[in-house]
């Protein structure tokens, strides 16, 4: 069997309606959903029915199409107002995966270049599903760059979910596993659980097992003495945003790994496209960070498990500073060295 055969996929866009697995209900139940309106596809980002930059930015690219497809109008000009707004509207719905933002404005921008509403809409569609089919090569292109980093029969420590269902297909960071599989070379991978909504434990072990790549699952305070105990070989992440210096948002957790794969002298990579990358930021304190509901750290799956009252902190994600930053795996190849300056002349 193929391990495209293997590999689950987030979401596809059908002619009138969106196809989404939800990604809350995972382990326990493989769901795939319908959403046929905005509010629909507002609220599955929201929620984190879908999560992960990219599959993120797929499926508001998705969206958009269908709010387009919605509006009645023999107007272009009104329908280039309700496309912005509904733009605006999904923009709002998570504020720090750069992708979001990344995939809306490209639809908007291609669909500026129509002359009918008929080609305005037919653009979206296309635009849409070739950010999806480019994505789908972009992460395995990241693969096969990242998979040169490892050696056959090591351990590799990942973080979150950065895997095929938070993107196209493949993934970022969980790309050279499955690269390797389909070279006969094999990768161990130690997966966090990543609280407090366990997308380590809940998707990336599941989807890892699906592909049949040896996986171990690990609670976050288990990762110094797994590094240290277990022969971990470097530590491979994802980014929801790359800006100008290097340093790099990501899963709240990925900071703490970096200072220990400092400590260990082990290296610590960020696998990420580079429509990740925000070169308008040029230091990560400048980057957005999410802050999401108390009740993800006081209750775990729908039971109190904190005081009432209990002051909460939940920020979404944390900011690793490039210097912890061993190298940056995009589809174009491996950025090393001074970030501010190797980072320009990727994109050059």
């Amino acid at each position: 069997m193929s391990i495209l055969e293997t590999i689950p996929r987030s979401v596809l866009l059908e002619k009138d309606h969106i196809v989404l697995l939800n990604q809350q209900l995972l382990p326990g139940k493989v769901q795939y959903e319908k959403l046929h309106t905005l509010q629909d596809v507002w609220e599955a980002i929201v929620s984190l029915k879908v999560r992960g930059a990219p599959a993120i930015g797929i499926t508001a690219a998705f969206g958009l199409v269908l709010a387009a497809d919605a509006i009645q109008t023999e107007h272009l000009t009104t329908l280039h107002v309700g496309i912005k707004k509904a733009r605006n509207y999904l923009a709002s719905s998570r504020p720090t995966a750069v992708n979001l933002f990344w995939a809306l404005d490209r639809l908007v921008e291609a669909s500026n270049e129509a002359t009918t509403i008929e080609e305005t809409r037919e653009i979206l569609r296309r635009e849409a599903l070739l950010i999806q089919k480019e994505d789908e090569d972009v992460c395995r292109q990241i693969g096969e760059h990242a998979v040169t980093l490892f050696e056959h029969g090591a351990n590799i420590l990942t973080h979150c979910n950065a895997g095929s269902i938070a993107t196209a297909r493949y993934g970022t960071a969980l790309a050279p596993f499955y690269i390797a599989k389909e070279r006969g070379i094999t990768l161990r991978a130690f997966a966090c659980e990543t609280r407090p909504v366990l997308q380590g434990a809940r998707l990336t072990a599941w989807e890892l097992q699906q592909a049949e790549v040896d996986v171990t699952l690990i609670t976050d305070n288990m990762a110094a003495n797994t590094i240290a105990s277990k022969n971990i070989a470097a530590i491979i992440v994802g980014a929801d945003r790359v800006v100008a210096n290097g340093d790099t948002a990501n899963k709240i957790g990925t900071l703490s790994l970096a200072i220990l794969a400092k400590h260990y002298n082990i290296p610590f990579y960020v696998a990420a496209p580079t429509s990740t990358f925000d070169l308008t930021l040029e230091h990560g304190n400048e980057i957005v960070i999410e802050e999401r509901n108390e009740k993800e750290v006081t209750h775990v799956h729908g039971t109190r498990v904190a005081p009432i009252g209990v002051n909460v902190y939940n920020p979404a994600f944390d900011v690793t500073p490039g210097q912890l930053i061993t190298a940056i795996i995009t589809e174009k190849g491996i950025i090393r060295g001074d970030y501010s300056v190797e980072i320009q002349k990727h994109f050059q």
